[in-house]
């Protein structure tokens, strides 16, 4: 995505952190380009997430606040809070004017707490700029609760976030929501060394693999070929010298330390095993890839809860990480791959369960906030 140096709408879109906040934030920043040409798109991070990888990667200019941590309990962090508030707020409205920001857009994370207080509460008179939310997970944040109060539009990716929000999906980069996974089908299969007929599942752990995945792989690998199913296997860049090998001529098992191309794994199959962050679930009904999600059982639980729609739609299963071994996946994750018509069927249901147009539909309620602020 490239942004334009004219004088059009100035977006900024906050988010930092993780992926799941950042991701969000670069395909609404795309969209809102492909909507209006003039716009100039700004991302807004801290030093201390992977933004600063991404972003410049994505060709999107990038302004830095200081972050403010939230103290969830009382601790010396709590007592340092008002003066790191106050100078990460300093830092923020020098940013909003610097960008002469016509709207802010936040998806979350440690950066948009200064952030929004700038654009808003704390903006100084005639100087307050349009706030929209997305929250992208199941549960809000600290950071988008506050900026939920002074927002013109609260949006969230699936229902029951703690927010009175319009729910709207999740958005995703354009690569994604348009990607037509039957025209890419064989092109995808031959760059992997895929069968080109043979039923094909995806595994995917996230970036570093996920053991528990793995290790219930390793058990039905052989098993799997010899059924006909192909499997595409990212074990994470550690895990290479640990994957699941087969023998004879059955469907080929490809692993990989990870993939650069996501696009062409979701086109090269026809059902994904993976955990269900947010980008995973919005990205898999995006596709309409049937899924079988592991979620991670660390945290709040708030994996298991991102998918609940998509699952209660029929577009997806999920299985308790404790739960995940070779039974499971002999038992139920092999005959589904090899039910040809039950996948068409939660194909049919992820898409429609999803939302391949969040990222518009985002981008455009930004653009209508944009030019409502009083600077």
């Amino acid at each position: 995505m490239t942004t334009s140096t004219t004088s059009g709408p100035s977006v900024l879109v906050v988010g930092g952190g993780t992926a799941g906040h950042i991701e969000p934030a670069l395909a609404v920043g795309e969209a809102v380009i492909a909507m209006d040409p003039t716009a100039r798109v700004t991302a807004v991070g801290t030093p201390r997430g992977l933004e600063t990888e991404i972003v410049p990667r994505r060709g999107v200019p990038l302004e830095l606040v200081d972050p403010v941590p939230l103290p969830r309990k009382i601790n010396g962090d709590l007592f340092r809070l008002p003066g790191r508030l106050f100078t990460a707020v300093r830092g923020a409205r020098a940013m909003l004017r610097r960008t002469e920001a016509d709207v802010v857009v936040g998806f979350g994370g440690y950066a948009c707490v200064p952030v929004y207080l700038a654009a808003g509460p704390l903006a100084g008179r005639g100087r307050r700029v349009p706030i929209v939310v997305h929250e992208a997970n199941s549960r809000a944040g600290i950071a988008n609760k506050l900026g939920a109060r002074y927002a013109e539009a609260t949006l969230a990716a699936v229902t029951g976030s703690g927010l009175d929000a319009q729910v709207v999906g999740n958005p995703v980069k354009r690569a994604v929501s348009t990607l037509d996974r039957a025209a890419l089908r064989a092109e995808a299969r031959r760059t992997f060394g895929l069968d080109p007929n043979a039923p094909t599942l995806l595994v995917v752990g996230g970036s570093q693999g996920a053991r528990s995945l793995n290790t219930a792989m390793a058990g039905v690998a052989q098993e799997f070929s010899d059924a006909g199913v192909g499997v595409l296997h990212a074990v994470g860049p550690k895990n290479v010298d640990d994957a699941p090998t087969v023998t004879g001529d059955g469907a080929p098992y490809v692993t990989v330390p990870y993939l650069d191309r996501m696009d062409l794994a979701y086109a090269a199959a026809d059902l994904i095993l993976c955990r269900s962050g947010a980008i995973t679930v919005a990205e898999v009904s995006a596709v309409g890839l049937p899924a079988v999600f592991v979620p991670l059982p660390h945290g709040n639980g708030e994996q298991a809860l991102n998918a609940r729609d998509l699952i209660a739609g029929g577009g997806a299963l999920m299985v308790d990480d404790s739960d995940l071994d070779p039974d499971y996946l002999r038992e139920k994750v092999l005959p589904l791959a090899l039910d040809r018509d039950r996948l068409a069927a939660m194909s049919t249901a992820a898409v429609s369960g999803g939302s391949r147009n969040a990222a518009e539909v985002v981008a455009n309620i930004a653009l209508d906030a944009a030019g409502k602020g009083t600077r």
